[in-house]
């Protein structure tokens, strides 16, 4: 045997061991890797930092690496350097959307994204109440947080649902505002389908806008609408005027507000298109924006034979069939008055006379 051939087993065995050694190696790093990958999921899925739920707005166009600057911050995410590159390996850095957004306690950096893919943002709201005009409405608009933009959308009176509104930051008022007039369209066509018959006087649905206006204003008791909206029905049948006080004192204010003082026997004098003591019929528009409540009530009104109609002091109002009994309810009414304001009267206290 030659010198050679005896070396040929030795150098075999070397690189087997060699062959072991680097399969061995291969196994450690990809074992290290998996670990390594596996801590990162870890990290990505676990509770987060958070003791308490917190808001945070992310906005428009920022990149992943500023919104996780901002979780980072507010203490939502423990490590932004472990958000950015799981949302980067799952793709979805293009799908988070800005907004305002509600994390709550110990959310994980996992399920923060999710959240901000989600665009469940937090909603916000604002109430409209019945009876507003629409100048008023319009005011409280532009003062609404959290909407954008000026207002330059315009309504006609009796245009907007009063309703609680939801909204997400950043909304413009313009587009809430179409909101409202849509959602009134909506409330007088479902209104207008439950008339019984069409023999009422009320003709379309802008005669029902307006006479469910003044019902609105007229009361503020749920009850009491079907009962009001009656007497001006059987009024309307009977081609009695209306004779109704918030229809002048619109006709003064011309909606920009409360009339400030006690509505005067020469005001109901004053002709003017909405005084319903000198005219025939309904007004030329509404006064106010009725809820759906009085849409319904004026569409489907008490059926009874009053005509007249004063408060009672309780915040409600007495009825009545004959003028006789009306003016013995009115007597009544300016009696509980007078009496209240002198009551008012001695409960002030007496300035001191220097």
């Amino acid at each position: 045997m030659t010198e050679r051939e005896d070396r040929e087993p030795e150098r075999s065995h070397y690189i087997v061991r060699g062959i072991k050694r680097l399969f061995a190696l291969v196994v450690v790093v990809a074992l290290l890797a998996v670990g390594g990958v596996g801590y990162g999921w870890h990290l990505f899925v676990k509770e987060g930092p958070l003791d308490d739920a917190r808001q945070l707005v992310i906005p428009r166009g920022a990149s992943i690496d500023q919104i996780a600057d901002a979780l980072a911050k507010e203490g939502v995410i423990e490590s932004r350097f472990v958000f950015v590159n799981w949302v980067r390996v799952l793709g979805t850095q293009s799908r988070l959307r800005a907004g305002e957004y509600r994390f709550p306690k110990r959310v994980s950096a996992q399920d923060t994204m999710n959240i901000l893919i989600s665009g469940r943002q937090i909603q916000r709201r604002f109430t409209i109440p019945e009876g507003l005009t629409t100048y008023q409405v319009l005011e409280r608009v532009k003062k609404v947080e959290g909407l954008e933009g000026e207002l330059t959308e315009t309504a006609g009176e009796g245009e907007l649902l009063p309703d609680t509104y939801t909204f997400t930051l950043g909304e413009t008022r313009n587009g809430v505002v179409q909101r409202m007039k849509r959602a009134m369209e909506d409330a007088l066509d479902q209104a207008w389908a439950q008339r019984a018959g069409t023999d009422g006087p009320l003709k379309d649905k802008r005669e029902l806008l307006i006479l469910a206006s003044i019902v609105e204003k007229e009361t503020g008791e749920g009850a009491e609408r079907p009962m009001v909206a009656g007497v001006f029905v059987n009024r309307l049948k009977k081609n009695m005027r209306l004779e109704t006080d918030p229809t002048v004192i619109y006709g003064i204010t011309e909606g920009k507000g409360a009339l400030g003082r006690r509505l005067l026997r020469s005001d109901l004098e004053k002709p003017h298109p909405y005084n319903t003591y000198k005219i025939q019929g309904l007004p030329p528009g509404p006064i106010a924006n009725p809820g759906k409540a009085s849409l319904l009530a004026t569409i489907k009104p008490a059926q009874h034979n009053y005509i007249y109609f004063v408060a009672d002091g309780s915040g409600g109002h007495v009825f009545a069939e004959t003028l006789d009994q009306h003016n013995k309810n009115v007597a009544k009414w300016r009696q509980f008055r007078r009496e209240k304001e002198r009551d008012e009267k001695n409960d002030k206290p007496e300035k001191k006379q220097n």
